[in-house]
């Protein structure tokens, strides 16, 4: 594309803040108007931002909208984007693509009929934490890699999030919700996945709002808690993975991707930077790498301004490819998981482009 982008906005919930913090500064997005099903709250938030507000309708078929941006719940996410594509819109969405394979197989399929991009987070893998680990890799610095872990412990969202709700249900879970950010950085980092395996535990049926007006309020529990599982990347190295919203803590690296010359420690995928250990064979101690790659002081919203600043012909980064795979893989542990069987994956992907040390895809704009 390589220009400015109009980007409307469908979903003015939580998330909706810090993309609109990123456009602020990004000379690669402009944007033009915000929908959401609460009136109100689309209002508000367009009127904050001075652009306009819109029904969802009228967005959809605003002419001098681009990209529908898709925040709605993960539950809406297949809807909305189809409906984006029918407008002749590309469509970038929250993770992940849609609640399900087969829906979020339907979008990228769309996109490719109608000729328009489909785009997906998370973005965070464009940053200098994602990037300088995989440029390492690239480099040979760990050596040839063997295996990697990915680990994510928490109690659960409702001890803070005012509207848990659909966390528990379909689509939502510990994998689904925070899955994409590990997934990703391991797919990111060492390339698609070929099968998996997995288990998987439910082991309560309710939680309890902790916070807001809706403190105390009790919520079902419609999907699995915590989940395990080996991912078998078609490289040969084997990805540990444990997404759990039960167990209270942990003391294990979010990521350490392991080679025969070297461990890695990698930072939080689900922020943009952080420091990058490396311990080669024979030594007694950790070192510290310094930023080699990604976006500099990257956001929210910086995968989409990938996607602006990306000449027609060539994939974006955060792309509905990437986005698919990334979601098979975790449909697929889940079906392992429930099954106790190994299984192939129906998807493949392309490794995205690594992202040279740089500044915001696009430019950034003065601020006054």
């Amino acid at each position: 594309m390589g220009s400015t982008l109009n980007i409307g906005i469908i979903g003015a919930g939580a998330i909706s803040g810090a993309y609109l913090s990123t456009f602020r500064r990004l000379e690669a997005v402009r944007l033009v108007a915000i929908a959401d099903l609460d009136e109100g709250r689309a209002r508000a938030a367009a009127e904050a931002e001075g652009v306009r507000a819109s029904t969802v309708d009228e967005l959809l078929a605003a002419p001098d909208i681009d990209v529908v941006l898709n925040l709605t719940i993960p539950a809406a996410h297949s809807e909305v984007a189809l409906k984006a594509i029918a407008a002749g819109k590309g469509v970038y969405g929250e993770k992940p693509l849609t609640a399900t394979l087969a829906d979020a197989k339907r979008v990228v399929e769309a996109g490719r009929a109608a000729g328009v991009r489909v785009g997906c987070a998370p973005d965070t893998v464009l940053g200098t934490g994602i990037q300088t680990s995989r440029k390492a890799i690239d480099d040979g610095l760990i050596g040839t890699p063997i295996a990697a872990t990915a680990v994510m412990v928490t109690p659960g969202h409702e001890r803070w999030h005012p509207n848990p709700d659909f966390y528990y249900q379909p689509g939502g879970g510990p994998l689904l919700d925070m899955g994409p950010y590990y997934v990703t950085a391991l797919v990111t980092m060492l390339g698609p996945v070929v099968s998996v395996v997995g288990s998987a535990s439910h082991t309560r049926q309710s939680r309890t709002i902790g916070s807001g007006p809706r403190a105390g309020e009790v919520v079902p529990v419609d999907v699995d808690t915590h989940v395990t599982g080996v991912l078998r990347h078609a490289s040969g190295a084997l990805s540990t993975l444990v997404m759990s919203f039960d167990a209270v803590a942990t003391r294990a690296s979010n990521i350490e991707v392991h080679g025969d010359a070297a461990s890695m420690v990698v930072p939080d995928p689900n922020g943009f930077d952080g420091d990058v250990r490396l311990r080669p064979l024979g030594s007694d101690d950790w070192e510290t790498l310094e930023p080699s790659a990604g976006y500099c002081d990257a956001a929210r919203g910086y995968g989409l301004a990938d996607l602006a600043a990306t000449p027609d012909g060539v994939e974006a980064r955060a792309n509905g490819d990437l986005a698919l795979h990334v979601l098979d893989i975790m449909e697929s542990l889940l079906t392992a998981s429930a099954t106790g069987s190994t299984v192939t994956l129906e998807t493949t992907c392309e490794r995205p482009a690594a992202v040279p040390l740089s500044d915001a895809p696009g430019g950034v704009r003065a601020l006054v």
